[in-house]
């Protein structure tokens, strides 16, 4: 279940903007604030199977974007590669000093 819920919160971070402003707002009480089903239905005045359905369907939509766009992929092997280059510049410390902030430039465009 952690698993999902990082990926889930993973996927949110490239993709939210272009959910619906519900779908964000189910998905940042659920995900982000922990509220249950029957919290989030009482707060907007819908029942749990509605806010189920709408969560479900927003997962769905972020897990599309990421089938069409691998955006979160790319990001995993960027994050697989650079982790890769700092390991062989450990046997180089002098050219890690100059590499290093690079590596870290390269991540942050995320």
């Amino acid at each position: 279940m952690l698993e999902k819920t990082n990926r889930i919160n993973w996927l949110y971070d490239f993709y939210g903007p272009l959910l619906t402003e519900k779908q964000r707002a189910m998905l940042e009480l659920y995900y982000h604030e922990d509220w249950s089903l029957g919290e989030i239905a009482e707060h907007h005045g819908i029942s749990r199977q509605a806010v189920f359905e709408a969560i479900r369907r927003a997962q769905t939509a972020l897990e599309d974007l990421e089938q069409r766009l691998h955006l979160l992929e790319k990001h995993n092997r960027r994050i697989a590669i650079a982790d890769e280059i700092r390991k062989r510049l450990e046997v180089h410390p002098e050219g890690k000093a100059q590499i290093e902030p690079l590596l870290d430039a390269l991540l942050d465009l995320d």
